[in-house]
């Protein structure tokens, strides 16, 4: 059974929260908190094994409050927020730098044909990560110092594009690759990031302002240069075309149920780049990003792939590691260390 304290300060979205959570057999809501300070005292009580976390409370906000329980008594905490302003999401990545796991969107209302959709991918996330072990330290925004990393170097061709994928976990996870690239990194990186709608303006703003990169959504047709990074906007498939432009789709359908899909990501940039790109596969759920990774390799392509015991979750890079074409299997950690060090060799031979 999942102990779960619910931090929000509407009684209204407190209880749809809760009947939302109790309707699982698998998981019981303890008790409520109103406010941070309430949340907080009630987490160092009751020892939860996951705290559901709004961001705009009286007192002390989400971020504070997230900062205060990892300090204290490290829990799996969610940001459940509501709203979709840029600002206000892009306060919620922010306790993400306290130790939340995830940002999830606040479910609708019982009457909305998004309900049930919207009740199942809460359950899920709490149940994802529940089983998360967590420890008292934040993101630090400082920059990674350099790993020594030993590769098996590519055969062929410079690297010229960089392609990551990434689901549950992610926007911690690419905070970790961003800060650890460096500034003059001398290639364009594309990102696909499941995430809900309406919260990729958020992710691209806070990873601008806590990397030392700045990070925009594509654009359709922008052309690639070198050190960009761009993230694919959600309900559009992210691609490059043969004149090394970035190519957005949202007529295609979603691929395994994602758009944008890491899968179309990866076998457009294999069409464009071949030899000369790397593909990475991070932290997430389900499959999405394996069926690519095939044609990635026939091209030449390098790829790496997250390891289980640095992932939130391991399911996309359980999923890649199995195609028995991944190149490297790597702690988080070292994965930006090891592009700096591919992109040298390749790049400055």
């Amino acid at each position: 059974m999942i102990r779960v304290l619910i931090v929000e300060d509407s009684p209204t979205v407190c209880l749809l929260l809760k009947s939302i959570l109790d309707s699982d057999p698998d998981i019981t809501v303890i008790d409520t908190a109103s406010s941070g300070e309430e949340g907080l005292r009630k987490t160092l009580a009751l020892n939860p094994d996951l705290v559901t976390m709004d961001v705009h409370m009286p007192g002390i906000d989400g971020f504070e409050t997230t900062r205060r329980i990892m300090a204290q008594t490290p829990k799996p905490i969610i940001i459940v927020t509501g709203s979709i302003d840029p600002r206000e999401v892009k306060l919620s990545f922010h306790a993400l730098e306290a130790g939340a796991l995830a940002v999830v969107e606040k479910p609708s209302g019982p009457g909305s044909p998004k309900f049930q959709h919207d009740a199942k991918e809460l359950i899920k996330a709490v149940k994802l990560m529940a089983d998360v072990k967590v420890v008292g330290q934040r993101l630090s925004s400082r920059p990674q110092r350099p790993v020594a990393v030993s590769i098996r170097p590519k055969p062929v061709g410079q690297i010229d594009l960089i392609a990551i994928g990434a689901s549950t976990g992610g926007p911690a996870a690419l905070f970790t690759v961003l800060n650890g690239l460096p500034l003059n990194f001398p290639v364009p990186l594309l990102i696909v990031q499941h995430i809900s709608l309406g919260f990729d303006v958020g992710l691209a703003e806070w990873l601008s302002s806590t990397t030392r990169h700045g990070v925009t959504l594509a654009r359709d047709g922008q052309l690639l240069a070198a050190g960009q990074v761009l993230i694919a906007p959600q309900g559009t498939h992210l691609g490059v075309n043969g004149t090394k432009r970035v190519l957005l789709d949202a007529r295609t359908d979603a691929i395994g149920s994602f758009r944008p899909s890491v899968t179309y990501l990866f076998e457009s940039v294999a069409r464009v780049y071949g030899s000369r790109a790397v593909g990475v596969i991070l932290t997430g759920m389900g499959m999405d990003g394996a069926a690519g990774l095939p044609a990635f390799h026939e091209a030449g392509g390098y790829i790496i792939a997250q390891d289980e015991a640095s992932s939130v979750v391991y399911g996309m890079p359980r999923t890649a590691v199995a195609t028995g074409v991944v190149d490297q299997v790597l702690p988080l950690n070292r994965i930006a260390s090891t592009l700096s060090v591919l992109l040298q060799m390749e790049n400055n031979p």
